[in-house]
């Protein structure tokens, strides 16, 4: 796989950045390989919130939607080949 096909699948979930990190371009997608971890991440994160009754549900829909569109714009910026972080998650990195 290319660097632009790997980074779109970085945003893709969990099972499609596993599958671009061991078979895409790791070396030019790196920087969206990150992004994409600490969203699926993010989701993890939600999906044991909303375990917690009323507000946990309410507080972790909010964030899926927030995250949702977070991966919409890591897919416009890695079909333009550009490294944009992402509001408020982009600064954390996971991969070296």
């Amino acid at each position: 796989m290319n660097k632009k096909v790997t980074s779109i699948l970085a945003y893709l979930g969990l099972v499609l950045w596993l599958i671009a990190f061991l078979a895409g371009d790791k070396e030019g997608a790196k920087f969206h390989l990150n992004q994409g971890l600490v969203l699926a991440l993010g989701y993890i994160i939600c999906s044991i919130i909303m375990v917690i009754p009323v507000v946990g549900a309410i507080v972790a829909c909010i964030a899926d939607v927030v995250l949702f569109v977070f991966a919409i714009m890591g897919i416009v910026s890695a079909c333009k080949d550009e490294e944009k972080p992402l509001p408020l998650i982009g600064k954390i990195q996971l991969l070296k």
